[in-house]
C-alpha cells in the first residue's frame, strides 16, 4: 500500500500518528493531490533565493519576470495557445468567476457543473439544462435552452463526482452554429463556450483547438501541482473584465503581485500530466475495473454511477452508493482502517449534505446517503484497491451487525 505523503494524519481525535510510519490507502484523488516531487523542486528557488517581485525594476526581479512568462509560455503551449491568452489566478473557482463576469447576457449552463458555476449562473439571467442518469448532457439540450440574448455556455469537460465525460466538441459546434446564424441575421450579441476542465486535465485532452471552446479553467491541485493557483485561458477577441483591481498585473484582469512559484509548479505539474496521460490512463482503467469487480463480488447490492465504459468517464474514478448504508459511517470506518475516500465534492461533503450531482442524476436520498467517491491516482496500486474493497466489505457489515443503518447527509 502507498506510504501517505503528509506529515501528520488525526484518527478522529485519538492518536496523532507520524504518517510517514504508516501505510495508508488514499483514494481521494479527485479532492486534493500531492505535489508531484519534480514539481516542488521547480518551485523551491522562487520561495528563498529567487524571491523577488516580478514587478520591481532591477536586474534579478526581470529574471523573476523572465521565469513567470516562460511558466505562461509554457502552459499556453500544453494547450495548444501562446502564453498571451492565459490569465493565472488562486484556484479554478476564481476562473469560473472571471469567465462568467466577461458577459451581461443570458448563461446556459447544465445541473451537475461545480458549484462555483452554478453560483456564477444564480447571478445572470441563466437555464440550466437536465443530464441523463450517467451525468451526460444532451448537446441538443444545450441547443434548445439558447436565446437571442445569450452570452455564455458553461459546460464542464469532466464531473469530479461521478466522472461523466461530457460531449464538449459537439456543445461547441452548435454554439459555431448559433454564432453564425446570428451574423448572418444581424443579431452583433456575442455568444462563447466556457469548460471547466479541472477535472479532466492529465485524464482528457485540454488542447483548446480540439476542443473548440472560447474560455477554459483549469486548476493546478488536481494534478499534482500547489493549491491556489489556477487559470482562465480565453480565445483571441475574448474581452475578459477584472474581478480584482489595483496594480494592473495579469494585463489589468487580475492585480496582485503574481504567484511566480505557483505559476511555475502549474506549468511543470501541467507538461508532467500531459506526458503521462496515455500511459496512467490505461493504468488507471485497469485498476478502476478491479476495483468495480471487488465491490461487485463482495456487495452484489452495490450501485454504480456514471457511465459505464471507459470512453465515457475518467478513468481512476469509481463512485459507488451501497444501500440503506451511511456514508459517514463508511468513512469513518474505512479511515480507521487505514483507507481514506470521499463522499463526493468536497465543498458538498464539507458540509455533509447530498450532493446536487446525485439529485441531478435521479439518486434517491436513500441511496444517496450511501454513496462513496473513489478516485485514484498515480500512487494507487492493485494491492491498494483490493485491501480498500476489503475494508468497504467490513466497513458494510460492521454497520448491518450493530443495527447502524441511520440515514440522512
Amino acid at each position: 500500500m502507498g506510504a501517505w505523503p503528509y506529515c501528520l494524519f488525526a484518527d478522529r481525535g485519538k492518536n496523532m500518528v507520524a504518517a510517514q510510519d504508516e501505510h495508508l490507502v488514499y483514494l481521494d484523488h479527485a479532492a486534493a493531490t500531492p505535489i508531484a516531487r519534480e514539481v516542488l523542486e521547480a518551485m523551491t528557488p522562487f520561495f528563498c533565493e529567487s524571491f523577488y517581485n516580478p514587478s520591481s525594476p532591477y536586474a534579478p526581479a526581470r529574471a523573476v519576470r523572465a521565469c513567470l512568462e516562460d511558466a505562461r509560455g509554457r502552459l499556453g503551449h500544453a494547450i495548444g495557445s501562446r502564453g498571451g491568452n492565459i490569465t493565472l489566478t488562486a484556484g479554478a473557482t476564481e476562473a469560473n468567476n472571471l469567465a462568467f463576469a466577461a458577459v451581461d447576457g443570458h448563461v446556459v449552463t447544465d445541473a451537475i457543473e461545480h458549484e462555483s458555476v452554478l453560483a456564477c449562473a444564480a447571478l445572470h439571467d441563466s437555464s440550466i439544462v437536465g443530464v441523463d442518469a450517467t451525468g451526460r448532457v444532451d448537446p441538443e439540450s444545450v441547443r434548445n435552452a439558447l436565446r437571442p440574448t445569450t452570452e455564455l455556455v458553461s459546460i464542464e469537460l469532466a464531473n469530479g463526482e461521478i466522472g461523466t465525460v461530457q460531449p464538449i466538441r459537439q456543445i461547441a459546434r452548435i454554439v459555431a452554429d448559433e454564432r453564425m446564424r446570428r451574423l448572418q441575421t444581424g443579431n452583433q450579441r456575442p455568444i462563447l463556450l466556457h469548460t471547466d476542465a479541472s477535472q479532466a486535465a492529465g485524464s482528457v485532452s485540454v488542447n483548446v483547438s480540439t476542443l473548440g471552446v472560447d474560455l477554459m479553467t483549469l486548476s493546478a491541485a488536481k494534478i499534482y501541482g500547489p493549491k491556489q493557483v489556477g487559470l482562465l485561458w480565453h480565445a483571441d477577441g475574448v474581452a475578459l473584465r477584472p474581478l480584482v483591481r489595483g496594480g494592473g498585473q495579469e494585463a489589468n484582469i487580475r492585480s496582485g503581485t503574481e504567484n511566480v512559484a505557483g505559476a511555475v509548479g502549474f506549468a511543470v505539474a501541467l507538461e508532467l500530466a500531459e506526458d503521462l496521460r496515455a500511459s496512467e490512463t490505461r493504468r488507471l482503467n485497469c485498476l478502476s475495473a478491479l476495483l468495480r469487480k471487488e465491490i461487485s463480488q463482495r456487495l452484489g447490492e452495490a450501485v454504480f454511477s456514471g457511465p459505464a465504459r471507459n470512453k465515457g468517464r475518467l478513468p481512476g474514478l469509481i463512485h459507488v452508493s451501497i444501500p440503506e448504508a451511511d456514508a459517514r459511517r463508511l468513512v469513518i470506518g474505512l479511515e480507521r482502517r487505514g483507507v481514506l475516500v470521499g463522499t463526493g465534492s468536497a465543498c458538498a461533503a464539507s458540509r455533509m449534505r447530498i450532493s446536487h450531482v446525485l439529485r441531478a442524476i435521479g439518486l434517491s436520498d436513500a441511496l444517496a446517503q450511501g454513496s462513496l467517491r473513489l478516485s485514484m491516482g498515480r500512487s494507487t496500486s492493485e494491492e491498494d484497491v483490493c485491501y480498500a474493497a476489503e475494508c468497504l466489505e467490513a466497513c458494510v457489515r460492521e454497520q448491518r451487525e450493530f443495527g447502524a443503518w441511520k440515514g440522512g447527509l
